[in-house]
């Protein structure tokens, strides 16, 4: 009959005492982490140890030699983790693209009537007064101060969206810098990872900050992650780029690289700023991010640059549309003045190109002939349209030409003001028209066209306008159709780089559709935040430190550590006695 060793028993009690006290530490560990973000819940995985054989007078039995603890195991929820990295990253998308629209509407701002809205209304009804009161000098000074307050605030705005887009680009730039730190980081962790656990242990706590780091970079981009089980690494892809693959990784960079400098971006004459973007490594690929901060700044910017185009297109309608019904109409000054640009440059005519958006620009000269001063006849000359994109005036170069005329402004110049309307006699074509001029061989050759005031209608020479009716300077017919081109009824161009509406419609429906697209970003966030608290809750009931069980899980170990630890006295008392008083064989 087989005999079990003597200190059997101890061995038993010193692997409970040894269980139990790892236990208790981990039980500590979890409850002063209790509040550290990104830790799972660990615990020890407890297993008895193998029996021991040996034979009574009944046979053969087994007698248990206590407990061990075979790992410590932390507490993760897979598949809650994978749904994180995909929902952070929207929610950190919905949260950039709201602040964006936050600072738009704060810049187009209109509730403090120091906005554009408020501009283009003061500038409508000074236009409206001075229809009823043409020959006041007071009130065409004032309209040259409403003009200057609108281009001034438009410039403003556009100012404004430009600053910000230069903003975004820096925000992405150091947001690119964070990205490779955390990927360093990621790799880091990865070679200690495998070390440790490569001979047996459980780098539980490196482990939870490589997760924490994988939701700190899933704010960024869309990630997937997976782990490598005989490595226990992980591999990190966004948009089909391996940004971490085990102990190697991909650095993103700020681009493009001008080959001949070396210079970083892509200079952008039209908006005013240089153009970046987001490119993996030295590959001078761009990476779509999908979604999270970097993917919000993107689509920001393009964004901004959206209703700088809006702006555009207001400066686009009053260098064409709004001064080519000005010049329909006559100054009040002795050369009884017309076809006066009242924004941008004299001697100069803007045109729409919609296929291109954007302004191109032709010479134009008037010439006025006045009789016993009143005007008698005109004669335009137009030389042919610079249709060089380099040279068209688009976005920002757009806007900054919008300036009332210097013309204008000079003394005595808003007597040139073209409030009073003109009617040509335009019964003769445009063949009969040029026969006049004995140099309309030469001015055809040389591709001479013509603008008429007839709002745009295009021909070839030179047309000499007949003046059948010109009221006095009083008449204020002229103020009326360019003030309804501001504020009233639809335009009648089919060219116009707003549309068949208004200068104020136009305006107003964008800002319907900024506050449209605002509220709409701040209900997807705020969905987007339901969606990721409801995510964290299943980490948490997983993961999470729960204090009423760590408590409990406390006393269970101490209680058993003591039990534990009075059964192993016992058994030394007993062996003391068997060992210090029992005779010796043969005394």
């Amino acid at each position: 009959m087989a005999i079990r060793s003597t200190f059997a028993g101890i061995n038993t009690m010193y692997r409970g005492v040894s269980t139990n006290r790892l236990s208790l530490d981990t039980v500590g560990h979890n409850m002063t982490n209790a509040n550290a973000t990104g830790y799972s819940r660990q615990s020890v995985n407890q297993a008895a140890v193998m029996a021991d054989q040996i034979y009574t007078n009944a046979g053969q039995q087994y007698v248990g030699s206590g407990v061990d603890s075979l790992s410590i195991q932390r507490a993760r929820d897979v598949f809650a983790d994978k749904q994180y990295w995909r929902e952070y990253g929207d929610q950190e998308y919905h949260k950039i693209r709201q602040k964006n629209y936050d600072k738009l509407e704060a810049i187009f701002n209109d509730s403090d009537n120091n906005g554009v809205q408020n501009a283009i209304e003061d500038f409508y009804k000074i236009w409206s007064d001075l229809s009823t009161n043409a020959s006041s000098t007071s009130e065409r000074v004032a309209v040259l101060e409403k003009g200057r307050i609108v281009s001034d605030r438009v410039q403003t705005a556009a100012k404004q969206i430009q600053n910000q887009v230069v903003s975004e680009y820096q925000d992405i730039s150091i947001n690119i810098d964070k990205v490779n730190e955390i990927t360093d980081q990621i790799v880091s962790l990865n070679k200690a990872i495998m070390a440790k656990e490569a001979v047996g242990g459980s780098a539980n706590d490196l482990r939870d900050s490589r997760d924490k780091l994988a939701d700190e970079l899933s704010g960024f981009m869309r990630i997937t992650v997976s782990e490598k089980e005989e490595t226990s690494m992980y591999t990190i892809v966004c948009n089909g780029t391996t940004m971490v693959n085990g102990i190697t990784k991909m650095d993103l960079k700020f681009g493009p690289e001008d080959p001949n400098d070396g210079s970083i971006g892509r200079p952008n004459v039209d908006y005013g700023f240089t153009d970046y973007q987001i490119e993996i490594g030295d590959t001078g690929i761009e990476l779509d991010t999908i979604s999270g901060k970097l993917k919000a700044d993107v689509d920001a910017i393009a964004e901004n640059k959206s209703y700088m185009d809006q702006l555009a297109k207001m400066a686009g309608f009053l260098l064409t549309n709004f001064n080519a019904q000005h010049k329909q109409g006559v100054g009040m000054d002795v050369d009884c003045t017309t076809g006066t640009n009242f924004f941008g440059e004299d001697g100069k005519l803007y045109l729409w190109d919609d296929a291109k958006q954007c302004v191109r620009i032709a010479t134009q000269t008037t010439k006025s002939t006045v009789t016993n001063g009143e005007l008698s006849s005109v004669k335009i000359i137009t030389g042919d349209v610079d249709t060089d994109d380099a040279n068209a005036l688009k976005a920002y170069r757009l806007i900054q030409a919008l300036t009332v005329n210097s013309v204008l402004t000079e003394t005595d110049g808003e007597q040139k003001i073209a409030a009073r309307m003109v009617s040509y006699d335009t019964s003769k074509t445009a063949d009969q028209v040029a026969a006049q001029f004995a140099d309309t061989s030469t001015m055809a050759s040389a591709g001479v066209t013509q603008y008429c005031w007839k709002y745009g209608d295009s021909v070839t020479g030179t047309v000499d306008k007949t003046v059948s009716d010109l009221n006095g300077t009083a008449d204020g017919s002229n103020a009326v159709l360019v003030g309804k081109l501001i504020n009233l009824g639809n335009n009648d161009r089919s060219d116009c780089s707003i549309g068949k509406v208004s200068l104020e419609n136009f305006y107003n429906a964008a800002m319907t559709g900024l506050g449209v697209d605002s509220e709409a970003t701040d209900t997807k966030l705020k969905t987007q935040e339901d969606v990721i608290t409801q995510v964290e809750t299943w980490r948490t009931e997983v993961a999470g430190v729960n204090w009423d069980e760590e408590l409990t899980n406390m006393i269970m170990f101490q209680t058993g550590y003591s039990a534990c630890s009075r059964c192993l006295t016992t058994m030394d008392e007993m062996l003391d006695r068997l060992i210090n008083s029992t005779g010796t064989v043969g005394r």
